[in-house]
């Protein structure tokens, strides 16, 4: 049988919430537009309630990162979860911050600690100055990362031209052997920066934040638990040398609680468990904090660290089959084209060089240009009784029209190409092949 046309509307300015749910609440997914980002919002919820299990195990608070799907619904998801709740943020842009307040987020309380997740730029302050003072209103505060001199030089000349200095709540950004950013501990950078941290009149030290970016090379639990040990480790010698530099210091209200020490990424924070915090051998100086992003949405980066199944990747990209091309392929295998192409996925591959999965099929993202990809084998078709691989690969053929779901490897990347996420609730009776509910993600920066 032939497929259905799928006609949908086509949009001259970006749509509103509102405007999408007009359009598309309840319509099976086959009839959208592709290609089409979808969420499936019960496995989202319960991948935010495991994570929240896991700080609690690990006997840490929690800090959810908001970059991967960037909306207000997943913020409430993360940070209110049937299993705990938590009210900090971590943000990688300045839109991303202004649009939790403007979703209310702050107002109603949901979210009271915001940080701002990149070092401090002289170009970021006055905007981050703004927010500060539209976030104090509600009692929340807005947190930055320092990691040179320099940007506490630049805080202390924006401070010098208000009414009255300000101190801004800082963690001091560590490298724990990354090398993506921060300072190591073991360097003499940091040991000159931190009595300029103690004697600004700009700075309260909060804490020293770490991100291990490495474990995402994981590919067990023990590899990323000692990981995580590393981090804390990095984190932990830091406040031991800041408590040191402090006690020969009059700081002079520059520090005035616990330091944070602030931990984790996806694979890591995964890793936290009663076991690993078992091994936390040394006295910590400091209170532990996990933080992660990804962890509600998953993909295949995730899937490869064995620390997560399958059934807990809550997105997936739907294409359309728009060509086929019997035999082209290795060993004389067949290959179709899909409408999604790099902008739709990104151009991240893993240790399986492919750019994504095929759910269900023996296919995959094997190669891709701007607006189209190609799909390839993932599996050996059948042969016939000449040795030579059947016209209709076994029958695992894709007919022109019929469409994909495509789990890609990077999910952070491959949803902010999408001016909107299609969102299903396998929690529903046939929830997971209609559309419940829209997500605008922010765009900008």
């Amino acid at each position: 049988m032939a497929p259905s046309v799928v006609q949908t509307k086509t949009y001259d300015r970006p749509p509103q919430k509102q405007e999408l749910l007009n359009e598309f609440a309840g319509k099976p997914l086959k009839a959208l537009r592709t290609p089409a980002m979808i969420i499936d919002r019960n496995i989202f919820a319960q991948n935010c309630a495991r994570m929240h299990e896991k700080a609690a195990q690990w006997g840490a608070n929690f800090r959810a990162h908001l970059k991967t799907h960037k909306t207000a619904e997943g913020t409430r998801l993360q940070l209110v979860s049937s299993a705990q709740k938590t009210t900090a943020v971590v943000v990688s842009t300045l839109m991303e911050a202004w649009e939790v307040v403007r979703a209310g987020l702050v107002a109603d309380g949901t979210v009271s600690d915001i940080l701002y997740g990149l070092p401090i730029a002289i170009n970021k302050i006055a905007d981050l100055s703004s927010l500060r003072d539209e976030v104090a209103s509600h009692g929340a505060v807005i947190r930055i990362l320092i990691d040179h001199p320099d940007q506490v030089r630049f805080l202390e000349a924006f401070e010098k031209q208000q009414p009255s200095v300000r101190r801004w709540s800082a963690f001091v950004k560590v490298d724990g052997g990354q090398k993506r950013a921060g300072v190591s501990p073991a360097s003499p950078f940091f040991e000159s920066l931190l009595p300029l941290l103690f004697e600004s009149p700009a700075i309260s030290l909060y804490g020293f934040y770490c991100h291990a970016g490495n474990s995402y090379a994981s590919t067990s639990f023990p590899q990323a638990s000692s990981v995580l040990s590393a981090e804390v480790e990095a984190v932990n010698t830091a406040a031991g040398l800041a408590l040191a530099v402090l006690s020969n210091t009059h700081s002079n209200g520059a520090h005035e609680q616990p330091f944070v020490l602030a931990v984790g990424s996806t694979p890591t924070a995964h890793a936290a468990s009663t076991e690993t915090k078992a091994q936390l051998a040394s006295v910590l100086n400091g209170t532990l904090e996990l933080h992660a992003g990804n962890y509600p949405m998953l993909d295949l980066q995730q899937l490869h660290t064995n620390l997560v199944d399958r059934s807990r990747v809550a997105q997936r990209v739907l294409a359309t089959v728009i060509s086929y091309y019997p035999g082209r392929g290795a060993g004389g295998s067949d290959e179709a084209m899909c409408d999604a192409g790099a902008i739709a996925m990104s151009k991240d591959t893993g240790p399986s060089g492919v750019f994504g999965e095929v759910i269900g099929r023996p296919w995959s993202l094997g190669r891709i240009s701007q607006e189209h990809g190609i799909l390839t084998r993932s599996t050996p078709a059948k042969s016939t009784g000449n040795d030579k691989l059947s016209a209709d690969d076994g029958g695992d053929k894709l007919e022109l029209g019929s469409m994909v779901e495509i789990v890609g490897q990077h999910a952070c990347l491959t949803a902010a190409a999408y001016p909107w996420y299609y969102v299903v609730d396998s929690s529903v009776d046939g929830g997971s092949d209609c559309v419940q509910d829209i997500w605008v993600p922010w765009k900008g920066w």
